[in-house]
């Protein structure tokens, strides 16, 4: 229960922040920030109080962990993905148009006879 009660004022720690970013329009955008911060630190840090906050927190550094893993690709590896993806929709580009010129031609020139 106790934590429920942590997590729902962490929750309105992080609304106060949202709200005072509006409630400070006249101000300078700085102290705008800065309210918007202080409420997600308060919230965060209230947040890491309770069993939930903490088995998020474990998650959020477990995911980056694994982003560490992952063999991400070389530039020359993105260019030539990058290429073949814009040849293939020059390709389709070009098959697309005249299949659709084709079958305006079929339609309009032969069946109906509408374009003389």
């Amino acid at each position: 229960m106790a934590d429920k009660i942590k997590f729902t004022v962490a929750l309105a720690l992080v609304i106060a922040g949202l709200w005072g970013y509006y409630q400070l329009a006249q101000s300078a955008a700085i102290v705008r920030l800065a309210s918007v911060v202080a409420g997600l630190a308060a919230g965060a840090g209230l947040a890491w109080f309770t069993e939930a906050g903490r088995q998020f927190f474990a998650y959020a550094k477990d995911s980056v962990e694994e982003t560490k893993k992952v063999a991400w690709p070389s530039r020359k590896e993105s260019i030539q993905t990058a290429l073949a993806v814009f040849g293939f929709v020059v390709v389709m580009a070009i098959f697309l148009w005249f299949t659709d010129k084709t079958l305006e031609f079929l339609m309009y020139d032969l069946l109906l006879g509408w374009k003389k």
